[in-house]
């Protein structure tokens, strides 16, 4: 296509409107930039629509369920009658709704131009969106993700996370291929619905990215569930017909359920966008980018989910943020993947940031590794929670804390301290002079640390 001579151009072109183009195209407004900020579908992106959102209104409709139905050791006598999907999904559609509405109001206060349409990087500094061409003088590369489908063929019985989010019924059954953060969100929502779930892993253990202790616990969690799980085993087919899709496991074994769940992650969406005729490297769909993710070409960047590393909205918020100030020159300190915090919303709920005992085992040798587990047994608040599970620290000898991991009811909401820690580089004897209000979940962060400094109170 002949460019045109009257092509808009911006101090900063943005192809995405996810989590990750669209903070960058707030802070670059903030920053005195003329910006473009291109979306073919609606803003916000998997998260807002079809990701974080959503599936945390479902766990929170789970977690009622389960109040509702184990109140009466509380004292309160309440029974759960029934599930009704349509209004789970009704709740779940008014949430997205609201934030979207307020996000859309939010760019366009900033002055954002949003620019909608299917947008297609031809050349260093042009973006062609659907016939009509604009130039950016730094172009943003925030393309997102999809769910992997392994090539299955997805529909009837056999979804994703984005079918399975606007069920109409609740099955009986269900198997979840993927026992990573997706695949045991769901298995938890589901069980809490009433559904026989039954999770298929590859890999030896459930979410393998996981600290050993962590992962100890939620395994046992789930097994008192009633949330059965094959691991270390693969699948090596799905069948469906008009009333049961079936599984075959690589080890002959053929499990059988209403609805297949496919949760076997998230791959780049990268396709026939143009990235590779401009230069860009891509290594099984991803932008290869440096540190600072620079994508080596032009003023091309890229960031978020189509970058190599932990797939998460946050993650990309932080890239948005930091590509923009980039851009102006700011020079922003590169957070590595490692030290992003993490939570999986499943119940239990798990928390980690840094290095799991292992990985730092790894990295700093096992003669220097020390580390302290607090079980929530002795925490107030877990038990009047009625929640298990334990917080665990991993420090460098004589040095920094460099891992925090929790799993238990709600210790999610922990992720904000034990980050801080981890990133400040904080020591135990740090962490256990501060005060820890009572009584709290977090009290269990300051005992692990006062076990760690070697003056445990309560243990």
């Amino acid at each position: 296509m002949a460019e045109s001579a009257a092509a808009q151009e911006f101090d900063v072109l943005i192809l995405g409107g996810g989590s990750a183009g669209y903070s960058a195209a707030l802070r670059a407004v903030q920053l005195g930039f003329t910006v473009g900020l291109v979306e073919k579908a609606k803003l916000g992106g998997t998260c807002l629509h079809t990701g974080c959102i959503p599936t945390k209104a479902f766990l929170h409709a789970a977690e009622l369920a389960d109040n509702a139905r184990e109140s009466a050791k509380y004292g309160i006598n309440t029974t759960l009658e029934s599930i009704d999907p349509a209004a789970v999904v009704s709740y779940k559609d008014g949430i997205v709704a609201g934030k979207y509405k307020g996000l859309s109001g939010l760019l366009k206060m900033k002055k954002v131009n949003v620019i909608e349409g299917n947008g297609r990087l031809v050349g260093q500094d042009t973006i062609d969106v659907d016939g009509v061409l604009y130039k950016g003088k730094n172009i943003v590369l925030a393309t997102g993700s999809t769910s992997r489908t392994f090539g299955l063929e997805i529909g009837g019985r056999v979804l994703t996370s984005t079918e399975a989010l606007n069920l109409d019924f609740v099955p009986k059954s269900a198997i979840v291929l993927g026992g990573g953060v997706i695949g045991v969100e769901f298995a938890s929502v589901w069980n809490s619905f009433g559904v026989d779930v039954t999770i298929v892993e590859g890999l030896p253990s459930l979410v393998p990215n996981e600290d050993p202790a962590i992962i100890k616990v939620l395994e046992r969690s789930f097994k008192k569930r009633g949330i059965k799980f094959n691991t270390g085993v693969f699948f090596e087919k799905v069948e469906q017909d008009a009333t049961s899709a079936k599984v075959t496991l690589a080890n002959g074994t053929v499990l059988e359920a209403d609805i297949v769940l496919v949760a076997v992650g998230r791959g780049p969406v990268t396709e026939g966008l143009g990235f590779e005729e401009q230069g860009l490297t891509l290594d099984r769909g991803f932008v290869i980018t440096n540190e600072r993710l620079h994508t080596g070409v032009g003023n091309i960047y890229a960031i978020g989910d189509i970058v190599p590393g932990v797939q998460l909205a946050h993650r990309g918020y932080q890239q948005g943020i930091f590509i923009a100030e980039e851009i102006a020159g700011q020079n922003p300190v590169v957070v590595e993947d490692i030290n992003i915090p993490k939570v999986t919303y499943c119940e239990p709920e798990i928390m980690s940031v840094g290095y799991s005992e292992p990985k730092a085992k790894e990295k700093f040798g096992d003669d220097q590794i020390e580390v302290q587990e607090y079980n929530l047994a002795g925490n107030g608040k877990s038990s009047i929670l009625g929640t298990s599970g334990l917080i665990k620290m991993v420090r460098v000898k004589n040095g920094p804390i460099v891992g925090v991991h929790g799993i238990g009811g709600r210790i999610g909401e922990q992720i904000g301290e034990a980050q801080l820690i981890v990133n400040w580089e904080a020591y135990p004897e740090d962490v256990a002079q501060l005060i820890h209000a009572h009584p709290t979940q977090n009290e269990a962060l300051g005992e692990t640390a006062l076990a760690l400094a070697g003056k445990p109170l309560h243990g």
